[in-house]
Parts: structure tokens; C-alpha cells; sequence
């Protein structure tokens, strides 16, 4: 007879975790699962990132994702506070380095301001003044954005939900999902589990998920890749701030940036070139599955039409690290090729639907039973914890 749960969770990122644990938090008692297919939590997206705290600036006054960010910041710093994990706030330089990103700078300012979030501008001289090693027409300093390794947030949640009673199953690729009137079943290899509400945050699978589960959906992951550089250690302490250039709001990515690590290291990254394969971190080979995935979608085709410039010249920076360092060399002129080392790229879940809208914001198929989370974007790992408390206020409604 297959063991029951009153909950199990799909996915053992920064998400999934979040949620068993705020489930565990609020329903004391309950009996809940997490399965993940990897030897090791956190092990995608989570892992793969340039373990930033954002503040928030970038998102549109009053959105949910606005919302998300500002509180997950505080939450996660609360978390790092009672759990003794080492953060810091070195604080983000947002950094112009011609016309048309001063006037970017210009809408981002107003959006910290009705976003209640502290900025200072800075002009070209305050600019250097601060960080000797920049160069920009102008900057806007966000001073409470943050560092930390969202690895050891992963641990620390894990450890929690243990010691509430939660399970953690590791190496549980999921084969089958049947919803049923009373239940969910689960299937993961030899073992089939149940429980009365399923909610999968899949990430980087979350669409085959939710096909596995019989949901229709419209949209398709598709793997964008970033590739990051570790500077050369000598070089670490370049820059105090994280330095990012304007992004581009038309594109759901914040651009190559230099950001200090929590363990004393300085990284830059990352780029967004289309991926080979969903779970990849190498170059090559491809996966085979995964791109006959995309170019068999018709909203790929239609993003591809669109942005074929922007991607052939993160193609190009993808293939020429020359290229690649120019990007940098736009806000730090002194960063050389010598300076760039090799480190393990990234990747990320980008959802479009079949027109070829790129999703910017969460995208959530729910049934009497069954929630997916087909698409949490970034800041994710910032917002995860507000997140999973919208996630157990929708299966409460």
C-alpha cells in the first residue's frame, strides 16, 4: 500500500524548500514530502547563481514581483540572522555608460522611489569617487543589496524541515503524477507515495511536470545559459560594490555584472545565450531532447525572430572571451583576459508561451489538488520565501 502524506513537494530548490517548510510552519502536525531527482539539493538554478539579495529596483511600482523582492530581502536576512549564516550588504552600483542608459537610470530611479527603496545617484565623479575602478556617465548606489550563498539557506531549510518531521527523498526521479478525487499519486521509480495536495516547483522541468500531470499548458522552458568568470584572486578586491550595468527592459536579464562572493571571491556573469540542454552546466554536448523541444515550439520561433540580434551577440560573447571582456571593460576598463577565469555556467528557466511572450512574471496551473509552479522568475531566490507563503495561501483558498 503506498504510504501517504497530507503534502508532497516536487523539487528540491530554494522554492521547494521554502514551501515544505512555511507548510510545516503553518500546519502543525501535518505529514509532508519533498522529492527531488538529484543527489543533492539545491543543485540547478539555486546553485547556479551569483548569490545576490536584490533590493528590488528593477520591477514595476506595486507588482507582485516588487513586492515579492522587497519582502523576500528582509525575510532572507531575518533567515541568515536566526540561522548564522554569513551575509553581507555591500550594496549595488547600477552603472550608465552612455546616453540611453542614463535615461534608463533615470525610470529606474523613480521605480526604487515608489518601490520605498533607498537609492543614491551618483554622477560620473561621485561614481569614481566611490569605486576608483568604474567608469560610467552616472550610477544609482542601492546600499541595501546583498550577498550570501543560497546553498547554505538551502542546508539550513532542509535541516528545519527535518526537525519538523519532514521527509527528504533524494534521488527520486519522478516517472508518474495521477490525480485522483481523494489524492495525488506519485510515482518515482519502484515506490508510489499519495497525499492530499501536490505542489511541484520544478524549475528547469516544471512544464514536463505539469504535461506529466495531465495540466494543458501553453508555454515551454526554454535554457538560456550564463556563463560567468571568476576574477583572477589577486584582483578580488577591484570593486567594495556589486557593479551591474543598466539592463535592457525589453530582455529579462540584468546583464553581465562584477559581484563580490561571501567567501572573499569577485565573479562576473553572467551572459544569456541559449542553452544546449536544460541541466548542462558544459558547453557541449547538447541534449538532444531538450532542443528538439524548443525548436518544435512555435514560441521559440517567434522570440527567435524577434531578439535574433541581442542573441547572436551573446553567441558571439559566448564563443570570444575577448567579446565577452569588452562587455565588462564598458564600466571597468582595467579588467584584463588574464583576469578571467574559468567557472561553472548557469542556467535558467526562461517560460514562454506560444506567441513568444517571454514571462516575466509567476505563472501558476492549479487544480482541487494539485498546484504547479511553471514559472518563478528572477529574483526567485531572493523572493523564495514569500513566495512559498503565496503557495500555501493558494492551496488554504
Amino acid at each position: 500500500m503506498a504510504k501517504t502524506y497530507h503534502f508532497i513537494v516536487i523539487g528540491g530548490g530554494i522554492v521547494g524548500l521554502a514551501t515544505i517548510r512555511e507548510i510545516l510552519r503553518r500546519r502543525k502536525g501535518a505529514s509532508a514530502l519533498l522529492i527531488e531527482k538529484e543527489a543533492g539539493l539545491g543543485q540547478h538554478q539555486t546553485g547556479h547563481n551569483s548569490g545576490v539579495i536584490h533590493a528590488g529596483i528593477y520591477y514595476k511600482p506595486g507588482s507582485l514581483k516588487a513586492e515579492l523582492c522587497k519582502r523576500g530581502a528582509a525575510l532572507t536576512k531575518e533567515f541568515c540572522l536566526e540561522k548564522d549564516i554569513a551575509f553581507q550588504t555591500p550594496g549595488k552600483l547600477v552603472v550608465a555608460t552612455n546616453s540611453l542608459e542614463v535615461e534608463r537610470l533615470e525610470k529606474l530611479h523613480g521605480n526604487a522611489a515608489e518601490n520605498h527603496i533607498e537609492v543614491q545617484a551618483l554622477d560620473a565623479a561621485g561614481l569614481k569617487r566611490l569605486e576608483p575602478n568604474i567608469t560610467g556617465l552616472g550610477a544609482l548606489r542601492v546600499p541595501s543589496s546583498g550577498i550570501v550563498d543560497y546553498g547554505r539557506i538551502c542546508a539550513a531549510m532542509a535541516e528545519e524541515v527535518r526537525e519538523n518531521g519532514g521527509v527528504i527523498s533524494l534521488n527520486q526521479r519522478v516517472d508518474a503524477i495521477h490525480e485522483h478525487a481523494g489524492h495525488v499519486a506519485v510515482t518515482a521509480g519502484a515506490e508510489t507515495v499519495s497525499a492530499g495536495h501536490l505542489i511541484a516547483c520544478a524549475g528547469l522541468q516544471s512544464d514536463r511536470l505539469a504535461k506529466l500531470a495531465g495540466m494543458k499548458i501553453d508555454h515551454r522552458i526554454i535554457p538560456f545559459r550564463g556563463e560567468y568568470y571568476d576574477i583572477a584572486p589577486a584582483r578580488s578586491s577591484l570593486v567594495e560594490h556589486m557593479i551591474y550595468p543598466v539592463p535592457d527592459p525589453d530582455l529579462p536579464f540584468l546583464g553581465i555584472h562584477l559581484t563580490p562572493t561571501i567567501d572573499g571571491g569577485l565573479t562576473v556573469g553572467p551572459n544569456a545565450v541559449l542553452g544546449l540542454s536544460r541541466e548542462g552546466y558544459a558547453r557541449l554536448p547538447g541534449n538532444m531532447r531538450d532542443i528538439a523541444d524548443y525548436l518544435g515550439f512555435p514560441g521559440f520561433w517567434h522570440v527567435a525572430r524577434k531578439n535574433w540580434r541581442s542573441g547572436l551577440s551573446e553567441f558571439r560573447n559566448s564563443l570570444s572571451k575577448r567579446r565577452y571582456l569588452d562587455e565588462c571593460r564598458k564600466y571597468c576598463p582595467s579588467l584584463t583576459l588574464d583576469d578571467l577565469r574559468p567557472r561553472e555556467a548557469g542556467i535558467r528557466a526562461q517560460a514562454v508561451l506560444n506567441d513568444g511572450t517571454l514571462l516575466h512574471d509567476f505563472l501558476f496551473l492549479q487544480t482541487e489538488r494539485m498546484l504547479h509552479v511553471c514559472n518563478a522568475p528572477s529574483p526567485a531566490a531572493t523572493s523564495a520565501m514569500p513566495i512559498a507563503e503565496m503557495i500555501v495561501d493558494r492551496l488554504s483558498a
